[in-house]
Formats: structure tokens, C-alpha cells, sequence
């Protein structure tokens, strides 16, 4: 554990001018304030600093504005971003009237989180691995307004491009639509594009473990690091994120977690391995199926009652919902297998060290807030748990090769953004019984996704549409 005064020595041991405190908005975005040094003592690890929280997304109106930034001392790295020797602090809120942690927050909610999970007496550590694909591209334009809208991305290993002609003449080598998995060069273009990501990350914390190219054609990868708490997991992630969209710039590329930027292909998703742990041991292994304990299938059994309320924070996107789409290996069907890659929850086969035992949530996807994300799964996992709820019978079977009849039997994820909100509307007691989400919290959430994005999606015609109907 790093105290308040290691970072201070630290800032002073090396000559660091300025501190970066980067914080995370409601839908899940970094924002960041820059002051010198000499703004930062002991009591800002404690008290905070102040700023004007009115125009952060989702939060504060401008009649009740201040808010203050609680530096966390455990999460500093020096910016590797920055001209000038700047240390990077990540920071939850806290109200200034009242001094209690403000319940907009996410980093908040995801510590109140773990806070339920200990008052259970279940266990006292969540432990939490998220795997983010994402997309390399080397051009992006896109616009909406009253008479045109479109999107263009291009990517040099696009297979749309074996035929273009190219600076110095196209040498082929385009990954085929659907067969990006693990090619080596020079179909694969980006191997020290990513070791320059995954060492950047390194140096910012995250502990790395292995980066490589996935499915899809057009530049899809994903790198890895090792599972951490549920804070540690997420304050990674967004660090992860931070990282690889700016060695791209720093290259010339472009990245997006975008779900699907690319038509009929693959998507990129946020696979989330969690477990449960108590005085270090681990809780999920046991003598059920695939190794599992009976709390570990409990667990799911409240991931898969709670799937389509969950949707609306861990694929919390209109784009989320072009991912989800059966007939693809996308984790459409709400049911549990150690093989089957459809099912939405899978346990990977871990081998016989019970503390690699896991389960693995297919659905979510990195355009999720991963502080809110994790939280409501640990809730949901926990409802679970403290009312026993049955898993039913895993999902073994191919799921192409069931009848119609068969796979109606088998729930599914929300169709639509709109639907897991509606879902969330409905199904919340489970976030709010610990008091990890307020009504007020879940309220605003639902309202903002709906004034923001679902809305403001039917009231634009889409270019397909003027395929399907113009000739009307």
C-alpha cells in the first residue's frame, strides 16, 4: 500500500511540477484537471481538492456544483504522455457540504460494492478480470446532420483493401474476413504496435501478461493483464484504455472500443472473469460442474436472473445490441457451459489450482463504465448467492445443431438498448439492497441513456434505409 506521504516524497524526490487528476465522468469517460504541485499536501488524499462538477456528464446542476477530488494513492504512475514530469493520480468524489462520497460517483459505487460484499460475511475480496477487444484503425470520418449521415473507417489489414492500389504497390497480406485469430507477420501488422501498448502500460501499473491480433479483418487485437480487485480492475482498464489510444495517436492510428465498427464481421466484447475470495482462499472451486462450488453456481444463477437488467450497465450502448445478434459466437443465450463460447456465461477450463477457478460473463462490452459495470455484477452474483438461486442445467450442446423448438427454450439477452433499460426499470431491488445504487443513481442513468442515445438514434434516418426504401 502507498501512503500520502510516499506520493509526496515521490514529487519532491523527482522534481515532478505538475499532478494529473484524472477522474471517471457517469457514462465512463476520463475527465482531468492538471495543478502544480505545490496545490497537492496530505489533506488532498483525505479532504480532496475542489473543482466545478456542472458540466461533467450525468452529474451536478449548476446550482450545487463544487465537488471535491479524493486523490487515491495507490494508483499513481508517472504520465508518459506528457512533455513536462507530470504524476498521474486517479480519484474518487466526495460532496463538500456533507463530506460523505458522492453517489453519483462510480469509483464510489464500485468501492461500495465491495464494502456489501464484506458486510455479507460471503467473503471479503471480489476479484474481477476483464479481456477489451478493440480496433485499430488508420482513418475514421463520420457526421450526422440534417441532410447527410455516414461513417468511413479504413485500416491497412482491412480485406477490403486486397484490391486497392496502394503507396508502393498493395502487398496483400489482408487478414480474411473472420480469420484474424493469432496470424503472424506480415499479415499481422501490429506486433510492435501493441508491445509498445502493453510496455506503456506496464509502466503506468498494469500488471501485463500478453497482447495478440483477434477475428475480425481491419485491425482487431486485445491485450491482457492479470486480474486484480474489483477497484484495481477497473481503475486498470480505464489506464488500459488511456494507454492504447494514445501510443496509437502517437503512431498515427486511431482506436475504438466501439462493440461493432465494422458490418459482418467480428465484434469486440469485454469477456469478465470474476471470483470470490475470503481470509485468501479461494471460494468458487468445488466437487459441482466443471470444478465449480455450489456459492460459484449460485452466482451465476443470480447473473443470469439478473442478465437483462445487467445489460443496461455492462452493454450500455445502442452499438452494444449490433454485437448481441444470435447466429454469430457472440453470448446471446442467458445460460452457463464450460465449453460452449454462445452461452453468456462460461467457466474456463483453469485446471485443478482452485484459485484459478473462475467464472467467465461474455456479455459485456469496453463502451460499459467499468466501475458501475463490475459493481452491478457483484450484486447480481450475490443476490444470487444469499438466495440460492438455481443455475439451471448447463448448456452443453452445440447450439446450431438445436431445433428451433429447442433454442426458444433458452432466454436471451435484450434485443435493444431500450429493452435493458426497460429491464433495469423493472429489476433493481438487487443493486439497491445493499445500498450500492441509489434509485436516484439508476434513475439518472436510465433517463440520460434515453435523452442521449436511444432517442436521438430514432429520430435520424439510417443511411441502410434509403437502400431498403427510397424507390418506395
Amino acid at each position: 500500500m502507498t501512503t500520502p506521504q510516499d506520493v509526496l516524497n515521490l514529487i519532491k524526490e523527482q522534481n515532478i511540477q505538475l499532478i494529473d487528476l484524472k477522474f471517471v465522468d457517469l457514462p465512463g469517460t476520463w475527465q482531468h484537471l492538471t495543478v502544480y504541485h505545490d496545490q497537492i499536501d496530505e489533506s488532498s488524499f483525505d479532504q480532496g481538492v475542489p473543482f466545478d462538477g456542472s458540466s461533467i456528464r450525468g452529474w451536478k446542476a449548476i446550482n450545487e456544483s463544487d465537488m471535491m477530488m479524493v486523490l487515491d494513492p495507490n494508483t499513481t504512475w508517472i504520465d508518459p504522455f506528457m512533455a513536462e514530469p507530470t504524476l498521474s493520480v486517479i480519484c474518487s468524489i466526495k460532496e463538500p457540504r456533507t463530506g460523505e462520497p458522492y453517489s453519483r460517483d462510480p469509483r464510489t459505487i464500485a468501492q461500495k460494492a465491495v464494502d456489501y460484499l464484506s458486510s455479507t460475511g460471503l467473503g471479503d475480496t471480489a476479484f474481477f478480470g476483464p479481456e477489451a477487444e478493440f480496433f485499430i484503425f488508420d482513418d475514421v470520418r463520420f457526421d450526422q446532420n440534417q441532410h447527410e449521415g455516414y461513417y468511413y473507417v479504413d485500416s491497412i489489414e482491412g480485406r477490403w483493401n486486397s484490391g486497392r492500389v496502394e503507396p508502393g504497390g498493395n502487398l496483400g497480406y489482408k487478414p480474411r474476413y473472420k480469420e484474424g485469430y493469432f496470424p503472424v507477420a506480415p499479415t499481422d501488422t501490429s506486433q510492435d504496435l501493441r508491445t509498445e501498448m502493453l510496455l506503456t502500460m506496464a509502466k503506468c501499473g498494469v500488471p501485463i501478461e500478453k497482447h495478440h491480433h483477434e477475428v475480425a479483418s481491419g485491425g482487431q487485437c486485445e491485450l491482457g493483464f492479470r486480474f486484480g480487485t474489483l477497484l484495481q480492475a477497473a481503475d486498470w482498464l480505464m489506464t488500459y484504455k488511456y494507454c492504447i489510444k494514445n501510443v496509437g495517436k502517437k503512431y498515427g492510428k486511431t482506436i475504438t472500443f466501439m462493440p461493432k465498427p465494422v458490418f459482418n464481421d467480428n465484434g469486440s466484447g469485454m469477456h469478465t472473469h470474476q471470483s470470490i475470495w475470503k481470509g485468501g482462499q479461494p471460494l468458487f472451486a468445488g466437487d459441482g460442474y466443471a470444478g465449480l462450488s455450489q456459492m460459484a453456481l449460485h452466482y451465476i444463477g443470480g447473473i443470469l436472473k439478473h442478465a437483462p437488467a445487467l445489460l443496461a450497465f455492462t452493454n450500455p450502448t445502442t452499438n452494444s445490441y449490433k454485437r448481441l445478434v444470435p447466429g454469430f459466437e457472440a453470448p446471446v443465450n442467458l445460460a452457463y457451459s464450460q465449453g460452449n463460447r454462445s452461452a453468456s456465461v462460461r467457466i474456463p477450463l483453469s485446471g485443478t489450482n482452485p484459485k484459478a477457478k473462475r467464472l467467465e460473463f461474455r456479455c459485456p462490452d469496453a463502451t460499459s463504465n467499468p466501475y458501475l459495470a463490475f459493481a452491478a455484477m457483484l450484486c447480481a452474483g450475490i443476490d444470487g448467492i444469499k438466495n440460492q438461486i438455481d443455475p439451471g442445467e448447463p448448456l452443453d450442446v452445440d447450439i446450431y445443431d438445436l431445433s428451433p423448438e429447442e433454442l426458444a427454450k433458452i432466454p436471451s439477452t435484450p434485443g435493444s438498448l431500450e429493452d435493458a433499460l426497460e429491464c433495469l426499470e423493472k429489476d433493481h431491488d438487487f443493486l439497491t439492497v445493499g445500498g450500492v445504487f441509489t434509485e436516484d443513481l439508476i434513475n439518472t442513468w436510465i433517463q440520460y441513456k434515453l435523452d442521449n442515445e436511444v432517442n436521438p438514434m430514432r429520430l435520424r434516418p439510417h443511411p441502410y434505409e434509403f437502400s431498403l426504401y427510397y424507390d418506395c
